[in-house]
């Protein structure tokens, strides 16, 4: 004790600074922790927490789930009809973006692009027609991942819109997407005014048989390779897909040109292609989906499966707890606006392109993609620091998305909802902005966290079930 007493005091100090201060008054070193009890010290989430760290049936599981992931194949196999490929949607099905939502509760860019996809697909003559079909109740609704795909934004798809068609050739799981529309006034946020109807129609009438006639002479595309050269191109493969786009059109120019498409139609499908940098997107977020979708409905695993928004709700879906929603309000996105625009005129956070965060890559690979910080505002070492913290919260690295800023390691993948529990840190998302109102567009962009409610919502819903799974 003498020994004690007699050397120089040095404390660690977890959590409150009240304890500490007094102590550094008194000349005593002390290294502050900043630490807080998990999920705000929420006894039922802590003793399911408890429960679920190190518990054999959860680590095992995790590991089939993370396996599958990480072997997937996603190829780019062809393109078709949305309503002729994706099981289940109706004549008058409208899928649309994140958890389920009722028509009444969507946000205004949802609406908007309700309203212009019943246009587009005749159902009704004009926008009042259209609000009043979905007033009457005469379109059914769905999340996209209820249907295997995901669409950016308010990601409405309609039953004549072509989609991407991409196949995971290890294990067989077909994911689909819409065909991105370039920036400005486009359905995806909401606008539907002749002009956006007009090009939609012309994809589909001419943008998609070239499209397809290319990749039928190409063959299927191996996406994952595609994806790991665009990361070592400057790309995250959520707000910035240039390189990979460039990638994809070399493909695409080869396939038109052995297809024999006629010069003039080649021509203008190509340029569309070269003059919209994020036409990758959407095949992207499908090849993500298909990984991800490998990993789901594996008894006791803790791996996230979807992270997605609706504008009014986010929610995330746990590959051990399979087709459940956990949801919380969807967040507002901090970041840069453009001329004109500010905060006041943002939605909540929308759309299925947090699919490529819980891949590991958008804003959990935004160390590849500096240049992205000027678009969503924060500096090269933000994006490096945003890296490394997901690894506090993911079950492993893919080794096939590798980063050349961490030495070539993998990217984080694989989100553990009892890590984003026991840690409080929350999965990184970078994305666009869009106006609360429809058809205005995209305001800005920036970054956002998913809401920590829909991690301890699964935490405590997986405990019965690991309970299930041990107690066979």
């Amino acid at each position: 004790m003498s020994t004690l007493v007699g050397s120089p005091l040095s404390v660690i100090n977890l959590g409150i600074d009240a304890f500490a201060d007094p102590i550094g008054a008194a000349g005593g070193g002390v290294t502050r922790v900043r630490w807080s009890p998990p999920a705000g010290g929420d006894i039922q989430v802590n003793r399911a927490l408890a429960s679920l760290v190190g518990n054999s049936v959860v680590e095992d599981a995790n590991r089939q789930a993370f396996a599958a992931y990480s072997d997937a194949e996603p190829v780019l196999d062809g393109i078709g009809i949305a309503q002729e490929v994706i099981r289940g949607m109706g004549s008058r099905t409208l899928l649309h973006s994140g958890p389920p939502v009722a028509w009444e509760k969507m946000c205004g860019p949802m609406q908007g692009a309700v309203i212009g996809a019943a246009m587009l697909e005749g159902w009704a003559h004009d926008a009042d027609g259209a609000r009043a079909l979905a007033d009457r109740g005469e379109i059914r609704f769905a999340p996209c991942h209820h249907h295997g795909a995901v669409g950016p934004m308010a990601g409405v798809i309609s039953p004549s819109m072509p989609v991407w068609i991409v196949r995971n050739a290890r294990h067989g799981n077909l994911t689909y997407s819409n065909l991105n529309e370039g920036l400005g006034k486009v359905l995806r946020y909401g606008a539907n005014s002749p002009e956006v109807l007009d090009r939609l129609r012309w994809m589909a009438a001419h943008l998609t048989p070239v499209l397809a006639a290319a990749l039928q002479a190409l063959g299927p595309i191996e996406l994952k390779p595609l994806m790991a050269r665009a990361l070592h191109m400057g790309d995250e493969m959520h707000n910035r897909n240039t390189a990979a786009s460039g990638l994809l059109m070399k493909q695409l120019v080869l396939g038109v040109l052995k297809a024999g498409i006629p010069a003039r139609e080649a021509a203008e499908a190509l340029e569309f292609v070269v003059g919209n940098d994020f036409f990758f997107l959407n095949v992207s977020m499908a090849a993500c989906k298909s990984m991800l979708d490998a990993a789901r409905g594996v008894p006791g695993s803790s791996m996230v499966t979807t992270m997605a928004r609706n504008g009014v709700e986010f929610g995330i879906r746990v590959s051990g707890t399979g087709d459940t929603w956990f949801t919380a309000p969807a967040p507002m996105v901090e970041g840069l606006y453009f001329s004109g625009y500010t905060r006041a005129d943002a939605a909540r956070d929308i759309g299925d392109s947090a699919i490529t965060e819980t891949a590991g890559i958008g804003g959990f690979a935004m160390a590849a993609a500096p240049a992205i910080v000027q678009f969503v505002g924060g500096t090269p070492e933000l994006a490096l620091a945003n890296t490394m913290e997901m690894m506090n919260i993911t079950l492993g690295r893919n080794a096939a998305f590798t980063l050349p800023q961490l030495n070539f390691a993998g990217t984080p993948a694989g989100i553990d909802v009892r890590k984003v529990v026991d840690t409080g840190i929350l999965p990184a998302i970078n994305t666009g902005i869009a106006h609360r109102e429809p058809g205005v567009g995209q305001v800005g962009a920036g970054l956002t966290r998913a809401p920590a409610e829909c991690f301890n919502q699964a935490v405590v819903a997986l405990v019965g079930l690991v309970q299930g799974v041990a107690a066979r």
